[in-house]
């Protein structure tokens, strides 16, 4: 359902929607990838959503009917300020933002104007209206080239690229506005989000596409031209790159368990969400193309900037924070989730 975030009755529009809902939370960037399974799993919860999204990276479809879509950036304060009075959430949860690394490399300054400015100004607006809730989609991308395997929470922070930088800067403000406003702040950082929603309803979807996995299924169903893998020569086993894959409903779950945490008045959080599993782009390919039942055609291409040859987590801290536990993040299960969600 689209709503315009400028009409009179924006206020009446929401609240008529959420008003006899247990609790409502504000999903930011809901209508993508992960927030629009973030969505998904609050439903399950029995709660409500209102997302907020410009549409940008987003798609509305993703979003069911019922659930309230205003279309507007979070850098649009007077827009957001607006939402946040009618709706009154409990809580705030930010998927908006830029993802690709490779784009932060050439474009920067785009950047740091939508990922930092942007969510700086949605951090202004959050404040105000006195929301005390708030979960922070991050990276694994704050951590740079990792001195130790597995990466744990309190290793340095030395990010490679501006996608990284972006996310770091922000998680910082976060902190400071939790000290200095009484903001309860969750920080998740994601290693690799996979997979899809087990009954196939929703995929992974990016236009255009940068993520392994959907590349690896519609290369490997015609859909598209063989697979660039970027280097063969890193400083892993097979020489490709290693990274530590999570299931989208594990993360989904995740930022759930956060709010809940944030709730019982838990000031700060900062916490990786991985398996502490790496795999390889090689095992990734040889994975999706045993699904598939075929194999992905692939050719080695260059090194791509602003990678870092392995990323795994160490997720301990938020199994004993938050109680998670990532029951779909096995490789077979993930992709076999993301095969059926895009055939």
């Amino acid at each position: 359902m689209g709503i315009d975030p400028w009409s009179t009755d924006l206020g009446l529009s929401l609240c008529s929607l959420v008003q006899d809902l247990t609790m409502t939370v504000l999903v930011a960037g809901g209508a993508g990838y992960i927030g629009s399974h973030f969505v998904r799993c609050l439903e399950e919860h029995g709660e409500s959503a209102v997302v907020l999204d410009d549409l940008s990276t987003g798609f509305a479809e993703a979003i069911p009917d019922h659930v309230p879509l205003v279309r507007c950036a979070i850098g649009d304060r007077a827009a957001v300020r607006s939402v946040l009075e009618e709706v009154a959430p409990e809580a705030v949860v930010d998927f908006a933002g830029l993802i690709q690394v490779g784009e932060s490399m050439r474009s920067p300054d785009r950047y740091y104007g939508v990922n930092v400015s942007q969510t700086i100004a949605f951090l202004d607006e959050i404040v105000r209206s006195g929301v005390k809730t708030f979960v922070f989609s991050s990276s694994a991308a704050v951590y740079g080239n990792p001195i130790r395997v597995p990466i744990d929470e309190d290793h340095p922070k030395e990010p490679i690229n501006p996608y990284g930088a972006t996310k770091l800067i922000v998680e910082m403000a976060a902190r400071d506005y939790a000290r200095a406003y009484g903001l309860r702040v969750a920080c998740l950082r994601y290693f690799n989000a996979a997979g899809a929603h087990a009954d196939g309803t929703l995929a992974e979807r990016h236009d255009p596409e940068t993520h392994l996995i959907p590349l690896a299924i519609d290369a490997g169903l015609g859909r598209r031209p063989e697979l660039t893998v970027f280097g063969d020569d890193w400083s892993t086993p097979d020489g490709t790159c290693v990274r530590d894959y999570i299931h989208v409903m594990d993360l989904a779950e995740a930022h759930w368990l956060a709010i809940e945490k944030l709730r019982n008045d838990t000031p700060t959080l900062s916490l990786n969400l991985g398996t502490g599993n790496g795999y390889s782009v090689r095992q990734i390919i040889d994975a999706v193309s045993d699904v598939l039942g075929k194999a992905v055609p692939y050719h080695i291409g260059p090194r791509r900037d602003g990678d870092p040859p392995s990323l795994v987590a160490s997720s301990n801290r938020a199994r004993n924070v938050l109680g998670w536990n990532p029951t779909r993040s096995q490789l077979d299960t993930i992709v076999q989730d993301a095969v059926r969600s895009r055939t």
